[in-house]
């Protein structure tokens, strides 16, 4: 049983493209889904989707609207509990602000990048620290081609990337949240 609070944010502002410029990226219905799913199954204090444009807002509240209060929640149900965990934010001082509201406590940034950074903790340490301490972790998940090198210089710590069985490092962010939070939060039958 963890001591910490734990929660995710995906960010689309401030964002790389593939030429490394800042962009805001697009919502993507996907992500919500997975990701809410996946925020649900580990047991995860709260999800933010972070998004400056008040029409990719109004989006993913109308998602919302159908899966909580509309056809969609009647029908599947267990869609219906991941999504309660989702909490919209205009922008990452937001979440932050919020989740101080809520805990009480200033929330320890970690940031995910497939690139390595200086101030790197691996998954060990991190999972350690989430179960033996008693703190509030807020993970930061990318879109596009990463989160910008300001954010990232905003953050306490960068968990190291997944490393998989090749060169290749391009996973979706859904795919990467499933695969970080089983890694932090899940059984450790690994061990």
């Amino acid at each position: 049983m963890r001591r910490s609070s734990v929660y995710i944010a995906l960010l689309h502002y401030p964002m790389y493209n593939k030429n490394m410029d800042i962009v805001t990226t697009s919502v993507t219905n996907l992500d919500i889904h997975d990701i809410a799913r996946a925020a649900r199954t580990y047991d995860v204090d709260g999800f933010y989707i972070v998004h400056p444009s008040a029409s990719q807002q109004r989006l993913i509240r109308d998602i919302l609207a159908y899966w909580q209060e509309g056809y969609g929640g009647v029908y599947n149900s267990d869609r219906q509990e991941a999504f309660r965990l989702l909490r919209l934010a205009e922008d990452f001082p937001a979440v932050l602000e919020d989740i101080r509201k809520e805990t009480g406590r200033e929330a320890i940034t970690i940031a995910t990048d497939a690139r390595q950074y200086p101030n790197t903790i691996t998954y060990r340490g991190l999972r350690r620290d989430i179960a033996e301490t008693d703190q509030v972790y807020l993970l930061l998940f990318g879109t596009g081609w990463g989160i910008s090198q300001e954010s990232m210089d905003r953050c306490e710590r960068i968990l190291e990337p997944i490393s998989g069985a090749s060169v290749y490092n391009h996973l979706s962010v859904r795919s990467a949240v499933a695969i970080i939070m089983d890694r932090l939060l899940g059984a450790s039958w690994y061990n």
